[in-house]
């Protein structure tokens, strides 16, 4: 008020407005309704700046509705959720008209430009319970995640999927295609069903790693814990080889050291064999980077 004016109370002016009083305005905050005090002036040309003329909401509360629709509540969830914490309401409709403001955002995201080269991108699957007709059931979204050119990780796309194939990732990665991809260097992904053939298809040039982490986790599966700590070290022996070749050696001896225990411990391993080695193409500090999707699931948690 004092600059709007140009002096300060008590001070004496030539202005012709003035200063007229206070009135009272109740708004929702992250603490509660309150009531505050908004000053005036005679000529009602002052415009509050902190808590603005009409507003009746400083709690920011469109991102804590957003936030807590993600995390799965369903809108009455939300409205009582409100009411409990912060002590006033918020309407069903008034969430969903939150909640459907971003949906424009979200359609112009997934549909954004995208580089012409990814070196690495990364697929990994994200399960989520999820509100479908009043059932909850297990969806999987997946997460595509390049590495630029420039270094940097940028997620490209989150795909809702329920039957994995090839025409479904032909699709996937068709449309990353349509907007602006060209080549890729490598895709690192776990053994979801069809993707090899989808790539092989759609970036003939592109080099399939399937994730080793991933690989060791469902070898070590049937492993009783007695034997699992040195199962692992062992297997350690087959991808940290310095070649293919060195590789394939540790991996023969690798099964016929655990055969009698676990006879069908390493198939796998031979199944998957040609999707296993591409890592032994590239230097340690690349291996290092591609020998796992982990870094999906380290990004969004």
């Amino acid at each position: 008020m004092d600059d709007h004016l140009g002096y300060q109370k008590s001070e004496r002016y030539d202005s012709d407005d003035y200063r007229n009083d206070y009135k009272t305005k109740r708004v929702n905050s992250s603490f509660g309704s309150l009531d505050i005090q908004v000053p005036q002036d005679r000529k009602s040309s002052f415009e509050p700046q902190v808590v603005k003329k009409r507003q009746k909401d400083i709690s920011n509360i469109d991102q804590k509705i957003i936030s807590m629709y993600a995390k799965g509540m369903t809108t009455l969830q939300i409205s009582d959720t409100l009411e409990d914490i912060y002590g006033f309401e918020a309407s069903e409709g008034f969430i969903s008209d939150v909640t459907d403001k971003i949906l424009p955002q979200i359609e112009e995201w997934q549909h954004r430009p995208l580089e012409d080269v990814y070196p690495v991108i990364f697929i990994d699957a994200i399960h989520y319970s999820v509100r479908d007709n009043g059932i909850i059931r297990k969806l999987a979204a997946y997460i595509i995640l390049g590495i630029t050119c420039s270094g940097h990780k940028e997620v490209l796309s989150i795909q809702i999927g329920e039957n994995e194939s090839v025409k479904y990732w032909l699709s996937v990665l068709n449309e990353m295609k349509n907007r602006g991809v060209k080549d890729i260097l490598i895709v690192c992904a776990d053994g979801l069903s069809g993707i090899k053939e989808a790539i092989s298809t759609a970036f003939p040039n592109t080099e399939y790693q399937r994730c080793l982490v991933h690989q060791v986790r469902n070898t070590l599966k049937y492993v009783p814990d007695k034997d699992r700590k040195a199962f692992a070290k062992d297997l350690k022996t087959i991808y940290n080889a310095p070649s293919e070749e060195d590789g394939r050696k540790a991996l023969d001896r690798v099964k016929s050291t655990w055969e009698e225990k676990y006879p069908r411990a390493m198939n796998r391993w031979y199944d998957n064999w040609d999707a296993l080695t591409p890592i032994f193409k590239f230097s340690a500090d690349v291996r290092t980077l591609i020998y796992t999707t982990n870094s999906i699931e380290s990004r969004l948690f």
